[in-house]
Parts: structure tokens; sequence; C-alpha cells
């Protein structure tokens, strides 16, 4: 696995396509503002890692996600992933995760309008999330000690386990099966 440490990265699609890659202790931010960082790679690690552009994981498959903050100019962060796993980190743009399958969420903070739409095996736990229209359209969805916060919560969602979660929310659950 190759290492990348302490850099800074603003250029477009800075470590586009790339495999077998641990990157630890990087930024990516500044005066390009170029997107899609780490988009379409596969077998990723990413460790304390600061994310401030957009679009930083799309199309990745096998990505692992540990101590990271991705802050509010990083909107759109996990789109169409598979096999993925976020730990112990912030995740504080809009729309954070979309159109992705098998997620694992551990002892991370969310605040993320429309996070969760239409992904497919969810689980998570040990959590706060703050969202709107959280989960929507999502199948295969385990919550275990989250504590939730929002509204339109729920909706149109398929096959869901809550256990031991605080959910302070209103108008959820329409159209769920």
């Amino acid at each position: 696995m190759e290492l990348v440490e302490n850099k800074t990265f603003d250029q477009e699609r800075a470590l586009y396509g790339t495999r077998d890659l641990l990157v630890r202790h990087c930024q990516f931010d500044g005066p390009a503002d170029g997107e899609s960082a780490l988009k379409e790679c596969r077998d990723i690690t990413v460790q304390d890692c600061f994310f401030n552009l957009r679009y930083p994981f799309w199309h990745d498959h096998k990505l692992t996600i540990a101590g990271s903050e991705l802050t509010p100019l990083c909107r759109a962060a996990l789109w169409y992933t598979e096999h993925a796993v976020i730990r112990d980190s912030r995740l504080h743009g809009i729309k954070a995760v979309r159109e992705c399958g098998d997620i694992k969420i551990s002892r991370c903070d969310i605040l993320s309008p429309e996070f969760g739409w239409s992904t497919r095996g969810m689980q998570m736990e040990d959590t706060h999330v703050e969202s709107e229209y959280f989960m929507m359209r999502s199948d295969h969805v385990y919550l275990d000690k989250v504590d939730f916060k929002g509204k339109y919560s729920f909706q149109y969602v398929q096959d869901m386990v809550i256990e031991h979660c605080v959910l302070d929310t209103k108008d959820a659950f329409w159209h769920a099966q």
C-alpha cells in the first residue's frame, strides 16, 4: 500500500483513480478549489485528514475514513461509493452520503441536510446526526445508539431496524415499509 502523508491538495482530481493508497495527515483545501480529489478510487484508507473541497469521494470501492473532518464546504462527499467504513469523523457537508451501498458509520458527528439518500445497507452506531430528509429512499438500514435531531426523516425507507436510539424528529416514516 502506497503512503501519501502530510501533503496539501487543492487541484482538480488530485488523487483520481488511485488504488491501494493510505492517505494520512493530508489537507484537501486551497486556492485552486479543485473537486473530486479521490474519485473512482479503490482500496483507499484516509486517516486524520481535512477536507474542505467538493465531491471528494465519488464512485469509490473499499474505502475507509478515520479521524477526519469534512467541512460544510465539502458538499456531496460520498456518492455512488460501495463498501465504506467511516469512524471517528465529522461529516458536516450537505448531501454527505447518497446512492451508496454497504456503508458502516461509527462514532461520528454528522451535520448534513439530505444525508443518506437512496443508500443500501447502511449501518450506523454511536453517532450524532442532525439532518433534514434523513435516509430518504434508503433500504436495509440498521441504527444503534444514534442520537438524531431533524425532520422529514426516514421517508420511503424499507427494512430498517432501530435500537437504543434517540429520535427527535417530526414528519417521520412517511411511506416507510
